[in-house]
């Protein structure tokens, strides 16, 4: 696992290992940030990466650009690889980890309705691939009052699995496959189409 750009270019990261971790291929990593480049949504991003395993897609991106990430995981060992990558680049006043179930995490950040509600620009979704396409629909539920228009949420799924169900008020606008990696890309309806001036897939 290393950064593949940016201001950390080449740094390694430590990874939890075993197989309920799967890293981005340096591959995928590169093309989806090829196409974020185009959308202009790094610079400056707060950044949440859910089910976060190493990091990899969240040091990416703060590499890139990013002002602030949020890695959310129920692994210890991820967790502890986190802590590490984080010490690491020494970006402890921008990143911060968050032990435990993604759902439960996003059903304790504010609403809404609240002056103080956490909006993030950025969302990396890597969930197992066992996971249930009901279960992801369900996280995305939760996700989608902490999104503005401008917002986007990178899905990585199993090629293999069926497009994810949208809750009420998001929709897919662009997916790509490589071999046997699927990257949806996730804002709240009602947006231009964010393909506009950034190339087809």
């Amino acid at each position: 696992m290393r950064i593949i750009a940016g201001t950390y270019k080449g740094s390694r990261l430590a990874s939890p290992g075993g197989s309920n971790t799967r890293p981005t291929s340096d591959r995928v990593k590169e093309s989806l940030f090829s196409m974020l480049d185009g959308y202009g949504v790094l610079p400056a991003a707060n950044v949440l990466d859910l089910f976060a395993g190493s990091g990899g897609l969240g040091f990416e991106a703060m590499s890139r650009g990013a002002a602030q990430v949020d890695f959310v995981d129920s692994s210890l060992a991820s967790v502890r690889s986190l802590e590490s990558n984080i010490d690491k680049l020494g970006i402890d006043h921008s990143a911060s980890v968050h032990v435990g179930d993604v759902l439960q995490y996003l059903g304790n950040l504010t609403g809404p309705e609240d002056p103080e509600s956490r909006i993030f620009d950025l969302v990396f979704m890597d969930p197992p691939y066992p996971l249930g396409e009901d279960a992801v629909s369900q996280v995305l539920g939760r996700l989608a009052p902490h999104l503005d228009m401008e917002s986007i949420v990178v899905l990585e799924r199993a090629a293999r699995s069926p497009e994810p169900t949208m809750p009420a008020g998001l929709e897919v606008f662009r997916s790509k496959s490589f071999g046997e990696t699927a990257i949806h890309f996730i804002q709240l309806e009602g947006e231009p189409d964010a393909e506009d001036g950034a190339g087809g897939a």
